[in-house]
């Protein structure tokens, strides 16, 4: 389960970098619609390049860098973690979201890798004036498939629109990831056990797919 459940919500960032948009030219896009379109161009351009796909080292950076303006990784990480971000001390948070920022970050580019066949048509954006946070609408389209209901909660940061959850079918990762840190804290007793598994986990990972 906790394999599937990783799998799937990596397509937060599948869906960014997979964006092609089909009901809105760009001139059409309010400012948090234009931030993950932004996204999108960088990832799309590499997708034309299979020498490059192949290094998976070199797609983890790249991906890591093009996707990285547009995500409050330190949000995302915050909610996660819940109430034992509080109770976490200085090093606990900044090594939690380092490891959690390359879990989602290796998860992403596998996908970025594997999925290619995606479109995303934007949803009609309700914004108030002034806001400083909104839900982008999407669904994801698939030849021969239903469409995905994508959503993305963004929150403007220092004058950057950036997402910090993500709800697939109305389902939310930072909920998701929440229960399945909390029930591990649980397992292990404490967050440095869990932070020092998901580390090792990453660092196996990487070094397979380095190899």
């Amino acid at each position: 389960m906790k394999t599937k459940q990783y799998n799937i919500f990596g397509l937060f960032f599948v869906l960014i970098s997979l964006l092609s948009i089909t009901a809105a030219k760009a001139s059409d896009l309010l400012p948090p619609q234009v931030a993950i379109q932004e996204a999108s161009d960088k990832l799309q351009q590499k997708l034309q390049d299979k020498a490059f796909s192949q290094n998976f080292a070199q797609v983890a950076q790249f991906v890591d860098q093009a996707i990285n303006p547009h995500t409050d990784f330190d949000k995302i990480s915050e909610l996660v973690l819940g109430k034992l971000w509080n109770s976490a001390s200085s090093d606990e948070q900044t090594r939690f979201k380092h490891e959690f920022q390359t879990l989602l970050v290796r998860t992403y580019s596998r996908a970025f890798v594997e999925f290619k066949d995606w479109t995303v048509r934007f949803l009609p954006l309700e914004m108030a004036s002034g806001s400083n946070k909104v839900v982008v609408k999407t669904e994801v389209l698939q030849p021969g498939l239903q469409p995905i209901s994508v959503n993305y909660r963004m929150l403007l940061t220092n004058g950057d629109w950036k997402a910090y959850d993500i709800m697939i079918e109305g389902v939310s990762l930072v909920t998701n990831y929440r229960s399945t840190f909390s029930n591990e804290v649980k397992t292990k007793g404490s967050l440095g056990a869990v932070i020092e598994g998901l580390a090792k986990r990453n660092a196996e990972a990487l070094s397979a797919k380095n190899s």
